[in-house]
């Protein structure tokens, strides 16, 4: 049961940068600057994609 929580949770984090990733790709097309948008989309990719990783580490572990 957790582990169904935690893939739906995962599942939501994904379907939300895939969003994100549509307005970043409108927006650049608008300028050739990175926006503010664009560069606190990254940082909230890069922090997300940490966050997925390191569920992916205790899963393993629990699992282990």
């Amino acid at each position: 049961m957790p582990e169904d929580r935690m893939m739906q949770a995962i599942g939501r984090i994904e379907r939300s940068l895939a969003r994100l990733e549509k307005v970043e790709l409108a927006a650049s097309k608008q300028s050739a600057e990175p926006s503010d948008l664009q560069l606190r989309h990254d940082k909230l990719r890069q922090e997300t994609q940490s966050a997925i990783g390191d569920l992916d580490r205790l899963l393993s572990q629990v699992k282990g």
